[in-house]
């Protein structure tokens, strides 16, 4: 799932003249996990009910499922005209777009969904987390130019 938004230090003014025809910078991009990954956490707690109180220390099995809801809180890709940011679970990194050389799409397999990546110019890989093939579009629109529109829009 994916939205867009503003960055919240960007303030629109109206502007008379010429710079009033400037084009505003493209909106950020961010791209999250699915919103129904929640369900599954409410499931796996609603399971680990028995295992819980089995023993003494079974209640233990409740931090399977927030760790989880962790995950899908933090973890998200940002683009915007500027740079790639990443956040994960822990930890995150931000790349600037001169840094980015190209994207490289590894397809599906039976254990993973289709993963997008950016190629960076010192030859290592950065996986875009919650960005799919279909959100290329969404991705080269937040770039601000830096990558083409597959879609040829």
């Amino acid at each position: 799932m994916s939205t867009t938004e503003q960055r919240p230090d960007q303030e629109t003014h109206p502007v008379s003249g010429p710079a009033a025809q400037d084009p505003a910078p493209p909106p950020r991009a961010v791209f999250r996990p699915t919103r129904l990954s929640y369900l599954f956490v409410v499931a796996l707690a609603v399971v680990a009910v028995p295992f819980a109180f089995g023993a003494p220390w079974f209640w233990l099995f409740y931090l399977v499922p927030l760790a989880i809801a962790w995950w899908i809180a933090r973890t998200r890709t940002v683009v915007d005209s500027e740079a790639v940011a990443v956040r994960r679970a822990f930890g995150g990194r931000r790349v600037p777009w001169a840094e980015i050389s190209s994207l490289r799409l590894q397809p599906a397999t039976r254990s993973r969904g289709a993963r997008v990546s950016a190629v960076l110019t010192g030859g290592g890989e950065l996986l875009l987390p919650a960005v799919t093939v279909r959100d290329l579009s969404q991705l080269a629109a937040a770039s601000g130019g830096r990558l083409p529109d597959p879609a040829g829009e």
